[in-house]
């Protein structure tokens, strides 16, 4: 006992210390641990009940136990892990052994692990999910007060410039002033975080009045105004706020967030250094979708959304080359929900960003299940919306959803309007070049609806172009589609574009495309948009898609 590391002491049933080895003297201090002073006055108060009841069972069962305490030692308190054993001299006369192991190093990394999870690498602020459970908990606190509370979340004006002009070291060092400006011009009980790229969120209690929120946003404005001097650059960025407020805005931390995103974009679109404060014109959806959209927050907490593929096939051998993703919702009650109502609504809301990043993570790690099946390499399509385009974190998403699932960038195909290129020709430049680095292919879908400007076939780096299922529906009889099919076919064929044709329906109109030149098709003759399951089941028993079953009825527009 003498030379053991641990601490040990022989206590007597009432847990009075009877002896205690020379390693414990020298931890603990010798006068603390005299004989005839008791084990619990070394204890922590706060883990007194724990040790009394593992000593009483100890002294009861006659079996070892175990309890985990706090120790003072010389003027501070470390964790031990307390090992107690009960034995007898003589009949009823018992005794206690407690072996102690110093557990504060454990406790340290559990520490540290725990502050990992929940918070900011960068700024040590706390991250989203960190911020979930602080929302949750002022929502708790709210509805017992009656009182509201606001949310804000504060986005950096043109920090891109600074990422792309002077580095990201730069621009980390420029995220950490911020965070610290930020920090300190807001209250004690405010919370801050940090929720991804140059967003911060900040929950702020009791804030609910028009003039409480000019001064709190108005504070948080001001101090990012101030420039910032990094390694000899004086850097000047400012900031934008969106605010949303509990419970005018939303009853939970999803639709809270997201709203107060959509609030952010508007100061953003209108003017830059501003407060905008959400009110229903922000995203604007029919009266009659009110009650959907609150829905749809919902439906995120639920899990409600899903994907479904859609095979696009070699014209010629109707073997699967790969799947377009598609996002669909499955209501408790309404069912399945037309994409056509909901993605407007979530585009509006600002739902869009957080839906589009978890469909292009999925599809990506689904993907690799339909290899390992079919045993050759396919290729996944995931549509983007122009919100997501626009994303100042979009990039970041991408290289986290190949990263995670170990596919490819080839293997990647990711579906851009027409129109979502020409709101801002030089930022879609910009973001197409990059993605093409990451060797992703960018299809353009519904290729001639849009602008139809042939000069971005040359200025962006386009692979795939989508001819629109509208000039394929009246295939073979319409000229004037016929026409259009091969111009484009023939386009293609001079840029060293792939081509795939939407909605083909017939064998007629197949065999129309076949013949001048279009290698790839999809739409209800070679498959409609399914399951995971079914499409696993076409790959694995290498039949042809549209012989699947039928009862996976009517297809959704």
């Amino acid at each position: 006992m003498e030379e053991a590391g641990d601490v040990v002491f022989r206590l007597d049933r009432d847990g009075q210390i009877l002896f205690a080895s020379g390693r414990t003297q020298d931890l603990i201090g010798a006068q603390a641990v005299l004989p005839g002073k008791a084990l619990g006055s070394l204890i922590h108060e706060a883990d007194h009940s724990a040790l009394k009841n593992a000593l009483a069972e100890a002294a009861q069962t006659s079996q070892p136990g175990k309890v985990e305490v706090r120790l003072r030692a010389h003027g501070s308190e470390i964790w031990f892990e307390l090992r107690l054993s009960c034995y007898s001299r003589r009949p009823g006369e018992q005794e206690l052994w407690v072996l102690g192991r110093d557990m504060s190093s454990q406790h340290a990394t559990e520490e540290r692990l725990r502050h990992m999870a929940t918070h900011d690498a960068l700024t040590e602020l706390p991250n989203r999910l960190l911020l979930s459970d602080r929302i949750r908990m002022v929502i708790a606190q709210a509805r017992r007060s009656g009182q509201g509370f606001a949310v804000a979340t504060v986005g950096l004006d043109g920090f891109k410039k600074v990422n792309d002009g002077l580095g990201h070291s730069v621009g980390d060092s420029v995220l950490q002033i911020a965070a610290a400006r930020l920090r300190k011009a807001l209250r004690d009980s405010d919370t801050l975080a940090r929720v991804g790229g140059d967003e911060f969120v900040a929950v702020l209690p009791g804030t609910v009045t028009e003039a409480q929120i000019k001064l709190v946003t108005g504070r948080l404005i001001a101090t990012l105004q101030a420039p910032f001097e990094v390694d000899s650059h004086t850097i000047y960025v400012g900031a934008s706020v969106g605010v949303t407020l509990y419970p005018q805005h939303g009853e939970d931390e999803v639709q809270l967030v997201a709203l107060a995103d959509a609030a952010l974009s508007r100061a953003k679109e209108t003017g830059k250094a501003r407060c905008t404060v959400y009110s229903a014109d922000l995203t604007g959806p029919p009266a009659h979708d009110i009650s959907l959209e609150a829905a749809m927050f919902e439906a995120v907490r639920e899990g409600e959304f899903l994907l479904h593929f859609q095979p696009i096939v070699d014209a010629r051998t109707r073997e699967i080359n790969g799947f377009e993703t598609l996002m669909r919702w499955k209501h408790p009650t309404l069912g399945m929900v037309p994409p056509m109502r909901f993605i407007p609504i979530a585009e509006a809301n600002g739902l869009i960003t957080l839906l589009g990043a978890w469909a292009l993570k999925a599809a990506c790690v689904q993907l690799k299940q339909f290899e390992e099946v079919a045993r050759n390499r396919l290729y996944i399509s995931v549509n983007i919306s122009p919100r997501q385009f626009r994303n100042d974190k979009f990039l970041d998403i991408l290289d986290d959803a190949i990263a995670f699932s170990g596919l490819l960038g080839e293997q990647l195909v990711l579906e851009i309007t027409e129109g979502t290129l020409m709101i801002d020709p030089v930022h879609a430049e910009s973001i197409l070049t990059k993605m093409t680095e990451r060797k992703v292919r960018i299809a353009i879908d519904d290729f001639g609806t849009g602008y139809s400007s042939l000069a971005y076939l040359k200025r962006f780096p386009i692979s795939v172009l989508k001819i629109d299922r509208a000039f394929v529906k009246d295939l073979p009889e319409s000229e004037k589609d016929g026409a259009i099919c091969k111009t484009v076919l023939d386009l293609a064929k001079h840029l060293d574009l792939s081509v795939i044709a939407e909605g083909v329906e017939t064998e007629d109109q197949l065999r129309f495309l076949e013949a001048r030149g279009c290698r790839n098709i999809q739409g209800y003759l070679t498959g409609k948009p399914m399951p995971a399951n079914v499409a696993l089941a076409a790959l694995r028993e290498k039949t042809y898609v549209n012989l699947l079953p039928a009862e996976l009825g009517p297809e959704l527009p």
